[in-house]
């Protein structure tokens, strides 16, 4: 199931609804991401963030994330996907993203869990602006994130 919205979410009720739907699963892996304080620029690492503003193009970014997601499946047996994607204004500490997934294995759960992560990160049409004290500027693509594509490559 995939999600795009403004308001936050509840980790523990996601993971217990991952855990109803999934069924017969052996492993259940969460992941939350959070708002950082600080520029995602390594070279500006000491301005601090006073809020994030993240955009999206609403049916266009659920239909790329409806993607990344039959993507996992079709790389690992998954009993259960779940990705909830927050836009709007966010604030330093704020949770940004929710990835589950369930799997009768543990290898399978934490894989795709990662598989998942690191295309939101790269290919899901969302755009970042950071609000400093100093500035606002537009997040730009990393190669750190670039490179973690790589290890999809069949």
């Amino acid at each position: 199931m995939i999600e795009v919205r403004e308001h936050d979410f509840d980790i523990g009720i996601e993971y217990e609804n991952i855990r109803k739907l999934s069924g017969d699963a052996g492993a259940i892996v969460t992941f939350c991401g959070l708002v950082r304080e600080f520029c995602s620029n390594e070279t500006e690492s000491d301005q601090s963030i006073r809020s994030l503003l993240l955009e999206c193009y609403p049916g266009m970014t659920e239909k790329s994330l409806q993607k990344i997601e039959l993507d996992a499946r079709r790389r690992w047996d998954l009993l259960e996907v779940r990705i909830i994607h927050r836009i709007g204004l966010l604030k330093p500490q704020d949770q940004i993203v929710f990835v589950g997934t369930a799997s009768a294995h543990r290898i399978s759960a934490f894989e795709s869990a990662m598989f998942i992560m690191d295309f939101l990160k790269s290919n899901a049409p969302f755009w970042k602006k950071e609000n400093g004290k100093a500035e606002s500027k537009w997040v730009q693509a990393r190669d750190v994130d670039a490179k973690a594509l790589q290890r999809w490559s069949v």
